[in-house]
């Protein structure tokens, strides 16, 4: 049995397909199926409209269908694309499924005061379906819990004191999270950040709102330190919108977007401003 544990990652390596992102073109390791990373996303789906109220504000709903639909078209992707506005004044949030369908807080309109600002959130979250994340986070947990099994087993043979075996457990938690998952997700989503800046200028959403859009979120006040957090700070994610944005400009200049009458301004939301905020876009 410990000679099967202490082989299984290199197996779980050479079994592993291989993908590359769109856009950034990285490589990624995948042990999901697109079939399974879909059910994953109608399972989702279903518990998601089981609890959360959505909104019967017919504008808000025809503004959200537009604004997704321009970026959906710009994926290049046929996917059953559906978009639902989520009735959470104080929850400032979005995500995208791996289905295509789009989830949208109404606590993010506080922050969206056009549509181009309104399109960096959720050409954000498409971003992240199409890079498939959800399967590549489930791939890298099997792999990361596979080897941290193996680990345990080797500290279990070599330390024979129970105290220092729990030390040295607890410091292997710590090093996974630390040095493994929490660097893997602000990756994703600074990848996201990346996909979905390049989208909504192909989408002629003007990008340069998308740093506008994080200005306001970095002055909501204190933020968790980077290296513990799930996502990348405010001020970083500008900074690499920043380096990005001359690539985003072209693509929108080279769509003809400039040549197009600006959008209307967003109306205010009618909705309160949240008391408290929760972890920004998602």
């Amino acid at each position: 049995m410990k000679r099967f544990f202490l082989h299984l990652l290199p197996l779980l390596l050479l079994i592993a397909g291989c993908a590359k992102a769109p856009i950034t073109g990285r490589t990624q390791i995948m042990m999901v199926s697109p079939q399974q990373e879909q059910a994953m996303g109608f399972q989702a789906e279903r518990e998601i409209l089981k609890k959360e109220k959505l909104s019967t504000d017919r504008a808000l709903n025809e503004r959200i269908r537009r604004i997704g639909m321009r970026i959906a078209e710009a994926t290049g992707l046929k996917l059953d694309w559906k978009f639902y506005v989520i009735e959470k004044p104080d929850v400032p949030n979005a995500f995208c499924l791996a289905n295509g369908h789009v989830f949208v807080y109404t606590g993010i309109l506080e922050y969206a005061t056009n549509d181009a600002q309104l399109a960096t959130v959720m050409a954000h979250e498409i971003g992240h379906a199409i890079a498939h994340h959800v399967a590549e986070q489930v791939s890298m947990a099997m792999m990361t819990n596979a080897a941290a099994t193996a680990a345990a087993i080797a500290i279990q043979s070599n330390v024979k004191s129970r105290e220092e075996q729990a030390a040295y457990m607890a410091a292997l938690g710590l090093g996974a999270n630390l040095g493994v998952v929490l660097p893997y997700s602000r990756m994703m989503e600074s990848e996201a950040d990346h996909i979905g800046l390049m989208l909504m200028a192909k989408a002629c959403y003007d990008p340069r709102e998308a740093i506008k859009f994080w200005e306001k979120f970095a002055k909501k006040g204190k933020e968790p330190i980077s290296y513990f957090s799930t996502h990348p700070s405010s001020k970083q994610r500008i900074e690499q919108l920043k380096e990005l944005m001359p690539q985003a400009l072209k693509i929108y200049r080279e769509s003809g977007c400039e040549k197009r009458p600006p959008a209307p301004a967003a109306p205010r939301p009618r909705t309160a401003a949240p008391s408290a905020l929760g972890e920004p876009v998602r």
